[in-house]
């Protein structure tokens, strides 16, 4: 018992001896970024003590903006009157695009390599404590018909848990390089559909397309065709088993970004029996002669879509096909919607054509 006693007071001597050598040796502070400041402005900051150059580039501002290397090998760089919004931003440390490790709050991505700036002042997005809100439920499921394993995310408004009552469907669908988690996540689609129109409460499914890369645009047809095998033949009955929707094509919609908007549009024209709208946000639109055979049934789509809502921003990469696209409608005098709006191809205006979107649905 002695030996113990003395064993104990010896640990703690030893504990007291070694504690200022372990304060010394403490890890240095982590390096916090971004950091909002007054009157707008916004500073940056990565440690990378061997860069030769480091940029901060992002949907905030135009271009690319240099920053300082200061002590410790920390760069920053203060940006003037970025306005309230969500924003997503990357650094580029001597030429090779990074996350900001200083910040927790990440773009869900394929390959993440995009940070999130929240900036609260007014968005729709800033008020999810002030009204009720759904749930966002993810599932993972296995697709027979193109032997892949998946994930989506379905949303239920505010009040579906404690009634009976059916809701229509509204089918998301991201870009080539997002995930299945990006339209709740970081287009706030759950938060738009509810508060924009608490009449029609709408259920967003998003998912991960398979097949796509950047560069296969030339190859659209493929992974169109796997897409639309498994939205129609595994995704579409397993929600409408597992949630109470409103049966009837008047009650689904589908839409999407880009990519995605490629996809609402191929499959929604071609699958007329089970959607009543469709839009397409800065897509990259069917090729004209891959959808002729649709467009001249002008009169059958007349009396078929209750919408066919597509936009695009001036300064977007995929303006020019979305304006032949559109001129084809016009020439079958096929009814549509089409919005010319100011902005290029990102998620500010993208959350905006969904606030657009949503109201005119299911009416």
């Amino acid at each position: 018992m002695k030996y113990l006693k003395r064993l104990f007071l010896l640990f703690i001597a030893l504990v007291s001896i070694l504690s200022p050598a372990l304060d010394a040796k403490k890890r240095p502070a982590p390096v916090v970024s971004p950091i909002l400041q007054e009157d707008g402005k916004v500073t940056f900051q990565v440690k990378a003590p061997s860069a030769e150059e480091v940029f901060v580039s992002g949907e905030m501002a135009k271009g690319k903006f240099a920053m300082e290397k200061g002590e410790g090998g920390i760069w920053s760089v203060t940006l003037d009157d970025v306005k309230p919004g969500l924003y997503g931003y990357s650094f580029t440390i001597d030429g090779v695009r990074q996350l900001d490790q200083g910040n927790p709050t990440l773009k869900p991505m394929l390959s993440p390599k995009t940070s999130i700036l929240h900036i609260p002042g007014g968005h729709i997005y800033d008020f999810l404590k002030e009204i009720p809100h759904g749930t966002v439920h993810q599932h993972s499921y296995y697709s027979e018909p193109i032997h892949r394993l998946r994930e989506m995310r379905v949303y239920t408004p505010p009040g579906y848990e404690t009634s009976d009552a059916k809701y229509p469907l509204l089918v998301l669908q991201h870009g080539h390089s997002d995930s299945f988690a990006t339209w709740t996540t970081y287009g706030k689609a759950r938060l738009d559909t509810g508060q924009l129109d608490r009449r029609r409460k709408g259920q967003a499914h998003d998912r991960r397309d398979a097949g796509w890369t950047p560069d296969s645009f030339e190859l659209r047809q493929r992974p169109i065709d796997r897409l639309r095998q498994d939205l129609m033949d595994v995704v579409l009955p397993m929600v409408e088993k597992k949630y109470r929707v409103k049966p009837g094509r008047e009650n689904r919609a589908i839409t999407g970004l880009s990519m995605g908007g490629l996809h609402s549009l191929s499959i929604g024209l071609t699958e007329m029996e089970s959607f009543g709208s469709i839009g397409a946000f800065s897509a990259a639109v069917p090729k004209l002669d891959q959808c002729a055979s649709v467009l001249k049934q002008a009169a059958k789509l007349e009396n078929q879509f209750d919408l066919l809502w597509i936009a695009c921003g001036k300064e977007d990469f995929l303006l020019n096909e979305n304006l032949r696209f559109v001129e084809s409608l016009k020439e079958n005098n096929v009814p549509h919607t089409w919005l010319l709006t100011e902005g290029n191809h990102s998620w500010p205006i993208w959350r905006g054509y969904l606030a657009e979107f949503v109201p005119l649905l299911f009416q």
